[in-house]
């Protein structure tokens, strides 16, 4: 157990004939009695210090500790929001590739349903040409058809005989 300065100064010596000036020692003894006292104050003071510099360097450990934990937290977000992302634009690109397929099937149907539409029209147009053909010659013969010769005649000799009935009914 360490002495205190109580200690140094409570102590006794045996005295014995020609022994040390009594005077010479209490004051060295008070000199060391307060150089002592001077070095428990400054330990004491030395040891408040470390606790605090400790306590401080505990709590800055615990700071250290914790922006870690939050640097790596925000490190694996950051991969999550990255993966997340890259699932994201692959998922965005799969399904603009599937509207661009239905878009292009929808128009390559279109133009097939187009195509064969074109080719019925065609085919209602040539029957249409060829009856038409047909009607405007049916027609034609009948115009160039001596039979109107006959009917010409025909009205001029009826209309002959009316007018001569005519003038007979009056007479």
């Amino acid at each position: 157990m360490p002495l205190t300065p109580l200690d140094i100064h409570n102590k006794e010596f045996a005295r014995g004939f020609r022994g040390y000036d009594e005077d010479d020692v209490n004051e060295f003894l008070d000199q060391v009695i307060k150089d002592y006292e001077t070095v428990i104050r400054e330990k004491k003071d030395l040891k408040e210090k470390v606790d605090q510099l400790n306590e401080k360097l505990s709590h800055f450990s615990n700071i250290e500790t914790t922006l870690n934990k939050s640097i790596l937290v925000a490190q694996e977000t950051a991969e999550e929001v990255k993966e997340n992302a890259k699932k994201e634009s692959k998922l965005i690109i799969k399904e603009a590739e599937k509207n661009a397929d239905r878009i292009i099937n929808e128009a390559l149907h279109k133009s097939r349903s187009i195509a064969l539409e074109v080719e019925e029209l065609k085919k209602q147009a040539k029957v249409f040409r060829t009856r038409l053909k047909m009607l405007v010659e049916a027609q034609l013969d009948l115009v160039e058809n001596n039979d109107w010769d006959g009917l010409f005649e025909m009205d001029i000799e009826n209309e002959e005989e009316d007018m001569e009935r005519e003038e007979s009914n009056q007479y």
